[in-house]
């Protein structure tokens, strides 16, 4: 029987969704799942939980000010969060207005420039930017940092570098990879010290990772589209820890999702391309072996993506005995290790 998105439903208490970060990062829960019992420990015991010889996979895209406001030449007031630029002048986006823009008009965001509404693309808009400087340096200089939906709250100066990773190099993301966001430089040092390595891939979120999932057979559904890069080296690094034994953890759902993109062709490629990879309950994972996540929202690709990897029944009484004992959920909350399920 195919699976349905109702199967990936749970109640949350409003509660349990953290609003803002802890003082300190590494100072969230870590739930490890994957053997019986469940352990609660905290994120700083990750160090232990490891082997020298893993290889930890980041990614290391930087989060964009893709969230701007303006208005219609009619007057009416929009919000505009990027959804990806297009080669320097042009960019897809989501806008909320009362009404639609029509292809042909023009807005004008936060009071500083200018936008040519050039027609759609599924649901976001094809905006052109002015040409006097690049899409990305007009959001930098003018955007703010786009929380997600279920923070409620506009975004604070302390968000500027909390939203962020400590690693984050490379713009292009309209949404943190928030497993990253429980490490800081001590406990990157820590894991070094034990001869964990490190490697990185890049893989830009877009704001589609937010959309629910509408429909009832979860192979109807049309998965959005993401850039990411593998870089030879990091192909190098994961090819070596396997010849030896080790482990490849990835660090989040966009790490996995970009390594396993490039891998669909049965051997892991280094490159750079669009990938719209669905991971569902029944995928065949080639690359990674554990992987270090957040909770997720309910009916959402991303839980799905975790039952695939973890198993269904094992996530499920994940959740429950994360929501029993009060673990904070979403992009500040905390986190879990999790082990392949045995095929």
């Amino acid at each position: 029987m195919p699976l349905t998105v109702s199967e990936f439903d749970f109640e949350l208490p409003p509660t349990l969704i953290a609003q803002a970060p802890l003082a300190e990062r590494s100072a969230s829960r870590l739930l490890r799942v994957g053997q019986d019992p469940l352990e609660d420990l905290s994120f700083k015991d990750l160090p232990n939980l490891l082997a020298p010889g893993d290889l930890l996979v980041f990614n290391d895209s930087r989060v964009l000010h893709a969230r701007l406001y303006g208005r219609k030449a009619t007057g009416g007031e929009v919000e505009v969060l990027i959804e990806r630029p297009l080669g320097d002048h042009e960019a897809l986006a989501m806008v909320r207005a009362s009404k639609s823009p029509k292809p042909g008009s023009r807005i004008t965001l936060m009071d500083a420039f200018e936008v040519d509404v050039l027609g759609r693309v599924g649901e976001f808009f094809h905006l052109r930017f002015p040409h006097d400087a690049t899409v990305v340096d007009l959001i930098e200089r003018h955007g703010q940092l786009p929380l997600p939906p279920y923070i409620d709250r506009a975004a604070a100066e302390a968000d500027e570098a909390r939203y962020q990773t400590v690693y984050a190099r490379h713009l292009g993301s309209v949404a943190a990879p928030t497993a990253g966001l429980h490490f800081d430089q001590a406990l990157l040092d820590q894991l070094e010290a034990r001869g964990i390595k490190t490697a990185a891939v890049t893989l830009h979120v877009g704001a589609g990772t937010f959309q629910p999932v509408r429909v009832e057979r979860i192979e109807d559904h049309v998965m959005h589209r993401e850039w990411y890069v593998i870089p030879e080296d990091t192909v190098a690094a994961i090819t070596a820890t396997k010849a030896a034994g080790g482990r490849v953890v990835c660090v989040g759902t966009t790490s996995l999702r970009a390594l396993e993109s490039a891998a669909r062709g049965g051997t892991l490629q280094a490159g750079s391309e669009e990938t719209d990879i669905f991971i569902t309950p029944g995928f065949q994972f080639r690359v990674a072996d554990r992987l270090i996540t957040n909770f997720h929202l309910p009916r959402s690709t991303l839980l799905m993506l975790v039952s695939a990897f973890a198993g269904l029944e094992t996530i499920r009484s994940a959740y429950a005995h994360a929501i029993a004992n009060r673990y904070r959920f979403f992009s500040y909350g905390d986190a879990m290790l999790l082990d392949k399920a045995s095929t």
